[in-house]
């Protein structure tokens, strides 16, 4: 009798809702989500670089990416007193087509960043760095290579004074040197201030600081600039007299 009073007592759907309570607590629970910083930067990457291909553009497997050809062009260059015709491509630098297409490797690529100075030549009169130039851009320009400055039987002035007073080591920086150091003296010349020009109205002063300055872009990496500005100081007192 009292255990089917207890049995009695018990309310059964009482039970079966406890049980569905205690489903619906273990599917409301939070789930931790692990997912490392490494795993987490893989998948945006693969995520970004799906979305940067369209589908049209994607590539089968197998298949080859297809460079384009180079855009090619004609043009004039006026070297060292030559006119030189060629056909090139429209990224080729002034460098390049100098020692590449021209052969006058006088000029040297050293940084090929517009750094060091090795590359200097001489355009329309003023010197700048042939590797950050694109030689379409110099359409009959007037370009001075280390090659038209003088011959080893008819020196250039500036290049017997870096003989002179040994104004190089290895060498591989000295044609740059010297075209640079040519176009320094016109610079000077022409009334045209440097950074340390301290009278901007009145002509620059040949100094040893000006001309440290004006060649400040020209790395020897021997240290030979000591000589080098002996060298240059030379030339420009004779150019004085």
């Amino acid at each position: 009798m009292s255990n089917q009073g207890n049995n009695a007592g018990e309310n059964p759907l009482r039970g079966a809702k406890g049980e569905r309570d205690k489903h619906s607590a273990q599917e409301v629970e939070p789930q931790t989500f692990n997912l490392s910083r490494r795993k987490l930067i893989q998948v945006g990457a693969v995520t970004a670089a799906s979305a940067a291909v369209s589908p049209g553009t994607a590539m089968s497997d197998g298949e080859l990416p297809r460079t384009a050809p180079p855009e090619m062009m004609p043009v004039r260059l006026n070297v060292n007193g030559s006119m030189n015709q060629l056909e090139i491509d429209t990224r080729t630098t002034l460098l390049d087509a100098l020692r590449e297409h021209l052969h006058l490797t006088g000029t040297k690529k050293g940084c090929d960043h517009g750094q060091c100075g090795a590359c200097t030549v001489i355009v329309n009169g003023r010197r700048l760095n042939s590797c950050l130039t694109l030689a379409i851009m110099h359409q009959d320009a007037d370009i001075t290579t280390i090659e038209g400055l003088g011959t080893p039987d008819h020196l250039h002035p500036m290049q017997a004074a870096f003989v002179k007073h040994d104004g190089y080591q290895c060498g591989y920086c000295t044609p740059g040197q010297i075209c640079s150091s040519v176009a320094v003296l016109r610079e000077i010349a022409q009334g045209i201030p440097s950074h340390v020009t301290s009278d901007l109205v009145s002509p620059p002063a040949l100094s040893a600081a000006e001309i440290r300055e004006r060649m400040s872009g020209n790395i020897c990496r021997c240290g030979a600039y000591a000589n080098i500005v002996a060298a240059i100081e030379e030339v420009a007192g004779s150019q004085e007299s």
